[in-house]
């Protein structure tokens, strides 16, 4: 039942971002090009509440079952910072996408979408057989 309840919220996630144009690779055209204020709106909404999210998990010590977690503090550094946010850039420049609405772009019909879906899938598999050998 609690995983039909997290698909809906995610089905409605991703309609709210097609409405509000934020999968719209004209407004993300825009926001880099700082013709528009529309996406850094929306992003910087996100980064407010997930941030609020984060501080309330780490003061109360429990997730949203009410399980212990412990967030480890991570040691300060900025290379990994500058190499992961080139490469997050150079893919949302090259998609014209984020990660998150990829999916909403499928969902509304833009089938080269597959293509980046499974790319990122096939990254990500290539994360994991090398992290181990990465800085962290």
């Amino acid at each position: 039942m609690r995983q039909i309840v997290f698909i809906a919220l995610g089905v409605l996630f991703g309609m709210v971002m097609y409405k509000a144009e934020a999968a719209s690779w004209f407004r993300i055209y825009e926001m880099f090009n700082f013709q528009s204020f529309h996406m850094y709106g929306f992003i910087g909404s996100a980064l407010f509440v997930g941030t609020i999210g984060v501080q309330l998990m780490k003061r109360s010590g429990k997730d949203v079952d009410g399980k212990k977690i412990k967030v480890n503090a991570k040691d300060r550094s900025i290379s990994r910072y500058l190499i992961g946010g080139t490469f997050f850039g150079l893919g949302w420049a090259l998609v014209g996408a984020c990660p998150g609405p990829i999916f909403v772009l499928l969902g509304a019909g833009v089938y080269p979408m597959i293509i980046v879906i499974i790319s990122a899938l096939l990254g990500t598999f290539i994360y994991g057989l090398i992290k181990d050998k990465l800085p962290h």
